[in-house]
């Protein structure tokens, strides 16, 4: 595994020009746990190609993680669709092989969770699948709790993982 120095590595806000590439570690990685439409998934996730404009949004942000100028991963906050408006949801957290293990999730997690209390929310909800069980895991450290069915509507029909963190 790589090592990830400050000189080369850098968190930032989404742009429109990273839209292509966030959309491409999103597929890899989704590929690479077999979460794929020949394995029974649901891949067809409109926003996906758009994440940009979908986070360009009041109360919603994404960051980029970028190795030596390629993207590598991202993570992103927004409302909860179909919540009451005190839920923001932990989305699209997503890394390369390349940067796993140096600490990066947890990084970009608490960032968004930073980023949802600034935001007045009092509650951030997460939906994943059972085979992620590292990122499960890092959910559990961050204090997120298993809560027994899906709130809002997320579309996510995949995800029997659910969670959920006071702010």
């Amino acid at each position: 595994m790589s090592t990830v120095t400050p000189t080369n590595l850098l968190v930032r806000l989404i742009q429109l020009e990273d839209n292509a590439a966030i959309a491409n570690v999103i597929r890899q990685v989704s590929a690479e746990f077999g979460l794929t439409a020949d394995k029974g998934y649901t891949v067809a996730d409109p926003n996906l190609d758009h994440l940009y404009e979908t986070y360009n949004q009041p109360h919603s942000a994404y960051w980029v993680v970028e190795l030596d100028g390629n993207v590598v991963g991202g993570g992103g906050v927004a409302p909860l669709s179909g919540g009451d408006g005190s839920v923001c949801e932990l989305q699209k957290m997503y890394f390369l092989p390349s940067v796993r293990g140096q600490g990066l999730a947890k990084k970009l997690a608490l960032q968004a969770l930073d980023y949802g209390r600034s935001q007045h929310f009092s509650r951030c909800y997460l939906e994943t699948t059972a085979s992620l069980t590292q990122a499960i895991a890092l959910y559990e450290r961050l204090g997120f709790e298993h809560i027994d069915g899906p709130l809002g509507f997320t579309g996510h029909v995949d995800c029997e993982v659910t969670m959920l963190k006071s702010l």
